[in-house]
């Protein structure tokens, strides 16, 4: 991780909360873009793309316009732990 000062690689929930989709993004050490790839949950689409790294990170699905949001790995485990909760 030495050359980038952000990576990550998840999947992707789409609206009815199935994980269809991927995005992987790598902020190198010198830049202020977010090299992204991701495959979107609602319709299938893949695509590679630069946006401007900022905090919370969204990129918009360039074929159906479906938000795909990049939470806090810190915020996602809160969430997972509280849906694990209600499901007992």
């Amino acid at each position: 991780m030495g050359q980038y000062r952000y990576v990550t690689n998840r999947t992707v929930e789409n609206n009815a909360g199935k994980p269809e989709g991927r995005i992987k993004v790598l902020v190198p050490q010198d830049s202020e873009n977010a090299d992204v790839d991701y495959i979107c949950p609602e319709c299938g689409n893949s695509d590679k793309l630069q946006q401007v790294w900022k905090r919370p990170f969204n990129v918009k699905c360039s074929k159906c316009g479906f938000l795909i949001k990049l939470p806090r790995l810190k915020d996602e485990i809160k969430k997972d732990k509280k849906r694990a909760k209600k499901k007992r």
